[in-house]
């Protein structure tokens, strides 16, 4: 299952709201989409990386479920 809950462990560390993720350009409905736990592209997961200048590590991780088989 992919998690992403370093996304926003990252943007509390850096002090940045959904609203100031708008601002620099990233889709209101897409973060909701993350927030509620659906899948997003590899592109929405590069924005994020470009937008808030760190790795994929800090947007998303992989947890190990007993569905993973």
């Amino acid at each position: 299952m992919i998690s992403y809950e370093p996304l926003f462990r990252t943007m509390e560390k850096r002090g940045i709201s959904s609203y100031r993720l708008e601002k620099m350009g990233f889709s209101r409905a897409t973060y909701y989409a993350i927030k509620s736990g659906q899948s997003v592209s590899t592109n929405t997961i590069d924005r994020l990386c470009h937008l808030l200048q760190c790795r994929v590590e800090d947007v998303m991780e992989h947890i190990e479920t007993e569905d993973n088989d």
